[in-house]
């Protein structure tokens, strides 16, 4: 009793707890959240229990895998890369079959019958412990022009799949990913240059040649939200008018006179956020969710190897790019692509793909000193 007793003192020793409880905070106020929203019927849609119920299962089984993987050193986790990726790749592509559904366009959500899932976000996952142990097996040859080549190729893969299926949001959360995994891993200048020269270029092939009309008026609605105003443009309106309805303080959970947005207890929950609290609660959310990016990467810096510190960077790029990209949608400023903002956002492929990045950031942390695993000390 009293080695089971000193097994679990030295694992919550050794948890990275303020990481956890910050993330599982933001989970707890996302239920709030969307309680509140089936309460007051402030969705533009009907909503029922389900979707705040959900979110509880999902939190709770989130939580439970946190805790699992951190126990776990990371090493052993990623060995076992030939068994969990092909199943997520196999998953994605599934999509495309009978089981697959439509959701707003995107082909990106698998029909269990008992449970809707949407493979892309245990892909991410996958891709960043695939390609922090790549990276961290090319070591210091990752400028050798081959290397560079397989790593590209290892991104293009996802990215693609993602792209077939119509997500853009998801699949420009995975090409961020690859650039900032990338450079952390120092990608000499003489590749990053010239793709920087190239880029103009490339936006242009791409807008003339490639995006369909639905996905430039993503764009042009950002300069003039009237060429589309009861489409794209009227979501972009719509959420600033949300967001500053509740001025400094909110108008609380309960008995307010709610604009009710599109995709409220979704993409665009930071609105409601911002009827609810006002301006101080939408400074306080950006500050824990700052916190939490910063708490990964200080979290990098001291992992035992390189492995640990690209899972630390991946996991930080996964959630600060979906963080800004999302907050930039609410604000008008970025082209409304449907990417959720972690930790609040409904959804529960979601909620366990973000905790299962948590989970191994805290097996970095817990495993940190070389020697050092959970449940025995080597000596």
């Amino acid at each position: 009793m009293k080695t089971v007793f000193r097994y679990i003192m030295q694992y919550f020793r050794k948890l990275d707890k303020m990481l956890f409880l910050s993330a599982a905070a933001l989970s707890v106020f996302s239920i709030i959240l969307l309680y509140s929203i089936c309460a007051n019927n402030a969705a533009t849609i009907a909503v029922d229990s389900s979707l705040y119920k959900n979110q509880v299962i999902a939190v709770a089984a989130g939580w439970v895998m946190a805790l699992m993987l951190s126990a776990l050193d990371y090493n052993k986790i990623l060995k076992l890369w030939v068994l969990y990726a092909p199943v997520v790749i196999v998953l994605s592509l599934l999509t495309f079959t009978s089981i697959g559904i439509e959701v707003d366009g995107d082909r990106a959500w698998l029909d269990f019958g008992f449970i809707t899932i949407q493979p892309a976000e245990f892909l991410k996952i996958a891709f960043v412990t695939t390609f922090a142990l790549h990276l961290s097996k090319v070591g210091d040859r990752i400028n050798n022009f081959g290397n560079v080549v397989l790593l590209c190729a290892h991104a293009a893969i996802p990215t693609a799949i993602v792209l077939l299926q119509g997500d853009d949001g998801t699949a420009t959360v995975f090409a961020l990913i690859f650039v900032i995994m990338i450079f952390s891993a120092g990608i000499s200048w003489k590749y990053i240059l010239p793709c920087i020269v190239a880029l103009p270029v490339i936006i242009y092939f791409a807008w003339t040649k490639f995006l369909k009309p639905f996905q430039k008026m993503r764009f042009l609605v950002l300069f003039d939200d009237e060429l589309d105003p009861l489409g794209i443009g009227y979501h972009q309106r719509v959420s600033k008018t949300a967001l500053g309805s509740g001025q400094i303080f909110g108008k609380g959970l309960s008995g307010g006179d709610y604009v009710k947005v599109p995709e409220a207890a979704n993409d665009f929950i930071f609105t409601y956020i911002g009827q609810c609290f006002g301006f101080i609660g939408c400074i306080s959310v950006i500050v824990v969710l700052t916190y939490i990016c910063l708490k990964i990467l200080a979290d990098s810096r001291i992992a035992k190897d390189g492995t640990g510190r690209y899972i630390c960077v991946g996991v930080y790029a996964m959630i600060c790019v979906h963080c800004i990209l999302n907050l930039g949608m609410v604000f008008g400023l970025m082209p409304v692509i449907g990417v959720p903002l972690p930790f609040l956002s409904q959804g529960g492929t979601s909620v366990l793909s973000l905790y299962a990045g948590i989970g191994l950031v805290m097996s970095a942390y817990s495993h940190s000193e070389k020697k050092y695993h959970v449940f025995y000390d080597e000596g």
